[in-house]
């Protein structure tokens, strides 16, 4: 691949057309963690930067209208010019989330790939017919109603660490179709790739004000961004403890929501399932980018009869993995953080002491070269309960535990024995049993005989503590607008009845 700059220059925040560093001065470091090097500083903003940013998407939005006033044609256009940007910087955007994520770069790759279509997507969806006309009542005299959708305002949209460049995407593209100003806020810790999409704005010539990046800690930026009686609306993609935050902070002016939360979910596998598929998928669905995936497959129901050779051949494959730096093209990378790293660990042990059963991996990587990087072996548990904590709570990491079942009623409430309701799939060769299953399963995002496989046009979001709204297909852009009912009287004279 084209070699690109070791260290990032310094750009700090975007906010209305300019690069700026934060009020402050203060600036973050950003580490790659594979390695431990120092590969770029950023702004450290503070809640004055973050008022700033908001300011300048307020006056965007009610003032100068430039965005706002585009018609749908001329904001396509825009749009698109985006996306062929995005795809010809293709490699360097990989090449950043690698190096700040630390996922395997093929994937990085296919990211800003889904990051290019999501963009075309929009801008096709934006020009798409809209809106409606009703029959109605006419006892009032000639009327019309109608309704139409309209931009919601001022959007704050907070992104985690784990996919820095394509979620960043999933709430920049219909946000700006709809034709709202946005203050976006990546990760802290990965915002590199962000940084460039930004620099993609600029040179495009997105109007000032239009889309304002602002990088800080949840505490100080995040949490101004929820509580401001500026912001129309915010959304948000994490933990289901700060989405509750969140969610308590913009109940202050009653401000729009947006939230993809946690997940815990079920990867049910019936004996009669194609055994080498659901292998297969059952590695793609936990080990994939790490597991550092909100949706990932990490709690697997097997039925009891398959389990011991599925377990076996499970164990092999985990084994098997080559783990290393993200630019090398292993199987699996680092974790994202030291910090992450010491969480996953803390879980590890956490299953050990409840009894669950360690068939593989469950330890840091330390010798050579992976002493400086966040590395974790596949850890596959055994022999698990519902009650146990790594089975209930959310680990993010690559970590799968096994849990078993003897009849359809009994895996679907393993299946739903949970606080979260995100993903969840099914395997079997009966399609009518994949499909009675699949449809007893609480969670918004299913797959029959597959796991994992995400498209722009579907939406994407969860139930119960997963979330409120969805990502993604045409749920997506309507997150992002707001719908007016407008009714008009064809014949304004006397309608011959008064109000007395």
């Amino acid at each position: 691949m084209q070699n690109f700059a070791t260290k990032t220059e310094f750009k700090g925040n975007y906010i209305d057309g300019r690069w700026q560093p934060a009020h402050s001065g203060d600036r973050r470091q950003v580490y790659n963690p594979a390695t431990g090097d120092l590969i770029g500083e950023v702004a450290e903003s503070s809640v004055s930067d973050a008022r700033e940013a908001i300011a300048a998407a307020k006056k965007s939005f009610y003032q100068t209208r430039e965005w706002r006033d585009l018609d749908t044609q001329a904001r396509a256009d825009m749009i698109y010019k985006i996306a062929e940007k995005v795809n010809e910087n293709r490699e360097e955007l990989a090449y950043l989330d690698t190096i700040d994520n630390g996922k395997p770069l093929r994937e990085a790759q296919g990211d800003v790939d889904d990051a290019f279509h999501c963009f075309l997507y929009y801008a096709g969806l934006i020009k798409a017919p809209s809106g409606g006309s009703y029959g109605v009542n006419d006892g009032f005299g000639k009327m019309h109603s109608y309704m139409v959708h309209e931009p919601v305002g001022v959007c704050a949209q907070i992104v985690p660490w784990n996919y820095p460049l394509l979620m960043g995407v999933w709430k920049l593209a219909p946000a700006l179709a709809a034709g709202n100003s946005v203050v976006f806020k990546p990760s802290e810790i990965t915002p590199l790739s962000t940084v460039r999409l930004f620099d993609i704005f600029d040179e495009v010539g997105l109007p000032a004000g239009t889309a304002n990046l602002v990088i800080g800690t949840g505490e100080r930026v995040g949490a101004e961004l929820a509580r401001s009686q500026d912001v129309d609306m915010i959304t948000f993609t994490g933990s289901t403890t700060v989405g509750q935050s969140i969610m308590r902070s913009a109940a202050d002016n009653v401000k729009k929501i947006g939230l993809e939360l946690g997940g815990k979910s079920p990867n049910i596998i019936f004996s009669d399932a194609d055994f080498e598929g659901a292998i297969e998928w059952a590695m793609l669905g936990i080990f994939l980018n790490q597991g550092e995936i909100c949706s990932a497959g990490s709690r697997i129901i097997i039925e009891e009869s398959l389990k011991n050779k599925f377990v076996l051949k499970l164990k092999e494959r985990a084994e098997a993995l080559s783990i290393g730096n993200g630019l090398d093209n292993p199987d699996m990378g680092p974790l994202v953080s030291r910090h992450q790293m010491r969480r996953v660990l803390e879980y590890i042990q956490i299953g050990k002491d409840e009894g669950a059963k360690l068939v593989c991996g469950g330890y840091q990587l330390t010798n050579t070269p992976y002493d400086l990087g966040n590395f974790i072996a596949p850890t596959i548990f055994d022999d698990c309960t519902s009650s146990m904590k790594i089975v209930k709570e959310e680990i993010f990491g690559p970590v799968v535990t096994i849990q078993t079942f003897r009849n359809e009623q009994e895996a679907i409430k393993l299946a739903n024995d949970t606080q979260y309701g995100l993903a969840g799939a099914v395997f079997t060769k009966d399609g009518a049993k994949a499909l009675r299953v699949i449809k007893e399963i609480r969670a918004g995002i299913t797959w029959i005989n597959c796991y994992n496989p995400t498209f722009n046009e579907a939406p994407w979001g969860g139930y119960k503590m997963s979330g409120i709204g969805r990502e993604l297909g045409e749920d997506g852009l309507l997150e992002y607008q707001e719908t007016k009912q407008i009714n008009i009287n064809l014949n304004p004279g006397p309608v011959g009845w008064y109000i007395h």
